[in-house]
């Protein structure tokens, strides 16, 4: 694991209340695709007991040419020093971190997720498309709203253009008209309109820690193995 500074060469707002920040990536730096890294503030002008460092996923895959990492913008002195901070300001970057990587195989690989949850996913669903690979990829992307999903419309491309990866997206409000998705909260019933045998998949949970823990019991109390389910959890951000 390395350490660097790295510039800021871009943000954006990509959902409600949610930004995108955009670094030069390091000519050395590598990373698996759903790794993450820390990010820590240089001589901020405000702080808070939260501190400096966020540890964020790498929201990018290996073949872009930058690094990435999405947010939702709470109102903490380290998001107020991002959401202000100067294009061409040096962070720290630490990593990569992590081990919640794809496995492939023959099995079929089921994201279920929420919120900013996705961006693991997101990572690792491009990576994999960009490769080639043959392998089938599920996501159930969970969200209040459709305006505050993280690249919705960009996974509706994907999976359109891709016969190996399907995108459910699950509104948990009424989305709007046209709109097409499920609707309500991700259950076993949900999953098995889409997996016909749920015991024969590898399942990536990831997001906040009562949505990861509910999704867990969900697939045991549906036979499937411990050992096939690979969790993150994304606490405070």
């Amino acid at each position: 694991m390395s350490v660097y500074k790295i510039k800021l060469i871009k943000k954006e707002t990509v959902a409600k209340d949610t930004m995108a920040f955009y670094f030069q990536k390091p000519n050395e730096f590598q990373f698996e695709a759903g790794q993450y890294a820390d990010y820590t503030l240089i001589n901020p002008s405000q702080t808070d007991k939260e501190g400096d460092t966020r540890s964020f996923t790498l929201a990018c895959s290996p073949y872009e040419d930058d690094i990435k990492f999405i947010t939702r913008m709470r109102d903490t002195a380290f998001k107020r020093e991002m959401r202000d901070m100067a294009i061409g300001t040096e962070i720290k970057f630490e990593g990569p971190k992590g081990d919640l990587v794809l496995k492939q195989n023959e099995s079929p690989a089921v994201f279920i997720t929420g919120g900013i949850g996705v961006t693991p996913a997101l990572s690792i669903i491009k990576q994999a498309i960009h490769n080639g690979i043959s392998q089938e990829i599920i996501l159930f992307y969970s969200n209040k709203t459709v305006d505050s999903s993280v690249a919705i419309y960009e996974l509706q491309k994907l999976a359109n253009l891709n016969n190996n990866f399907k995108f459910i997206p699950v509104i948990t409000d009424q989305p709007p008209a046209g709109f097409i998705s499920e609707v309500g909260h991700i259950d076993g019933d949900m999953l098995k309109r889409y997996i016909s045998d749920l015991s024969q998949a590898n399942y990536y949970l990831t997001g906040p820690t009562a949505m990861v823990k509910a999704l867990r019991q969900i697939l045991v109390d549906n036979k499937v193995k411990k050992r096939s389910i690979f969790t993150e959890y994304f606490i405070g951000y």
